[in-house]
Parts: structure tokens; C-alpha cells; sequence
């Protein structure tokens, strides 16, 4: 018997990429809570995003945030016996990365390695961060409430290669992207979360069960943890899946989010129907 879990990112997966619409995605997610089915966010935002969201289309598992840096896990509704971490507020946190003053440290000394200014979200002003991501100025706010890592403006002309040498020359991880690129701990990743919430929902299986964990990503930044589960299930942009995401074997959406998350989701559910 197979039990799921899945692991979803959220903008251009969960959430249209323009409009941050979740409509779509509703019904599946009131028919996967109503079995009983895990749905984790595993995304680059901040707590206070996360949790805003969850909130509203009715989430209350543990999600996954700023890019698998910290694993918030709700002790009330904890299903698996609470792992050994510290508690924060309603949560048993698992953090992976660092500090976030370490991240603002690591990106100036970055800066410097490589001879070119890195302009990270502690830089920018509340409007500025609106302008560059087309947030509200409530969600802007929250986006730069950053605890354990620090999202920069990638640099031009600067080889990605060599910005990644340097990263890891400093003891951090970087995960590069077209616009923004986040620095975080060298522990921390999309994938390391993964790894650590499988383990703990794998601990409440009978003798017979197996899981099956089921990723879904849109951009770079996911290929840690679409790597790291069973099925990996590919968002696509208005003109098609990202060109690093399509060749790899992964499935891909009939749509783009949520309309294509709805979609995929029902059909892994009719897969591993019993019977």
C-alpha cells in the first residue's frame, strides 16, 4: 500500500506567477486533506509568507522555508514524534542554515571576493523589493523578514561558476537564479528538508506500507528537492517549462499554476488508487 507525501513549492507551482492565484488549487487540496495526505510548502519565503498562506487555503503541517534553511514544524498538530530542535512560538523548529545575520556577513565578504557589489533584500528598501517582485507592500514586508538567509540580485556578468566558487570558498551554498539569488547556510537546502520530513513521516508507517513522495517545482531553486523525491513534477512558465527543468525526465504540467498543479496532483492521486 503506498501512502503519499507530497512537496510543493509555492510561486509559479502553488501560485500563479503574476497573479500569486491559488483558486484553482482548492478542491485537490480540500480532497488531500480530507484523506488524510501531507502537503508541504518548500519555498524560498519567509515564515511570516508561509504562514499568511497556510492560513488562508487551510495548511497546518509543517512547511519548509528560505530555501530548506529551517523546517517549522506545528507541535499541536504534529503527527510523528517531535525531533529534537529548538521551539519557537507554536512551532518545533529544525533549522539547517544559518543565522541571518551570517548570511548579511557572508554576502558583504562575498562581495569583496569577487570584486562586484551584491545588493541582498537588507538593502533594499520596502518599495524597492515591491517594484522587483510585484508583492503588495504587506507581503513585501513580509518577504523581508528574513531569519536565516539573504535573496540578492544576481549579478550580471559575473559567471555563475565563479560566483559559486566563491560562495563556497566562504562556507555558505548559493542557489543562483535568473533574477534573485539566495545565499544560505552550506548545511541548509531544499533537498537536506526533504530528507529530514521523509524520514519522520516514514516512522509512522505499518509493516507493508511504502512511501511515496511526490515533488513540484517550477524554477532552478527546486531541483534540490525534485531530485530528492520519488515523483518530480515540473510547473511550467505561460511559454513552457524552465529550460533547466525539461530535459531531465521529470513530468510536466499540463499548465501552469494552479490550474497545473490542480491537474497533476489529481492525476498521481488516480495513479495510486488501491485497486
Amino acid at each position: 500500500m503506498t501512502t503519499l507525501l507530497f512537496f510543493t513549492d509555492l510561486d509559479g507551482t502553488l501560485l500563479n506567477t503574476e497573479t500569486y492565484s491559488y483558486q484553482a488549487a482548492l478542491p485537490v487540496l480540500a480532497t488531500l486533506k480530507q484523506q488524510g495526505i501531507p502537503v508541504i510548502p518548500v519555498t524560498s519565503k519567509t515564515r511570516a509568507e508561509v504562514e499568511t498562506l497556510i492560513h488562508t487555503i487551510g495548511l497546518d503541517g509543517p512547511f519548509v522555508v528560505e530555501n530548506g534553511s529551517a523546517v517549522f514544524i506545528p507541535r499541536e498538530t504534529c503527527p510523528f514524534p517531535l525531533p529534537e530542535g529548538e521551539d519557537d512560538g507554536p512551532y518545533r523548529v529544525l533549522q539547517l542554515g544559518v543565522a541571518y545575520v551570517m548570511a548579511r556577513a557572508g554576502l558583504k565578504a562575498i562581495a569583496q571576493e569577487i570584486g562586484r557589489p551584491l545588493k541582498g533584500f537588507g538593502d533594499l528598501a520596502v518599495e524597492q523589493v515591491q517594484q522587483l517582485t510585484g508583492l503588495a507592500e504587506t507581503d513585501a514586508k513580509q518577504a523581508k523578514m528574513r531569519e536565516f538567509s539573504e535573496p540578492f540580485l544576481t549579478p550580471k556578468n559575473v559567471d555563475s561558476e565563479k560566483l559559486t566558487a566563491a560562495v563556497e570558498a566562504m562556507g555558505f551554498r548559493v542557489v543562483v537564479g535568473d533574477r534573485f539569488s539566495h545565499l544560505i547556510g552550506a548545511a541548509a537546502g531544499k533537498g537536506a528538508a526533504v530528507h529530514q520530513l521523509a524520514a519522520l513521516y516514514g516512522g509512522l508507517l505499518s509493516p507493508g506500507q511504502a512511501l511515496t513522495t511526490v515533488g513540484l517545482g517550477n524554477s532552478p531553486n527546486d531541483i534540490d528537492m525534485l531530485e530528492n523525491t520519488d515523483i518530480a513534477i515540473v510547473l511550467p512558465g505561460e511559454d513552457g517549462p524552465h529550460p533547466r527543468l525539461c530535459d531531465r525526465g521529470w513530468r510536466i504540467a499540463p499548465q501552469p499554476a494552479p490550474e497545473g498543479w490542480a491537474t497533476a496532483v489529481q492525476a498521481v492521486l488516480v495513479e495510486t488508487e488501491p485497486g
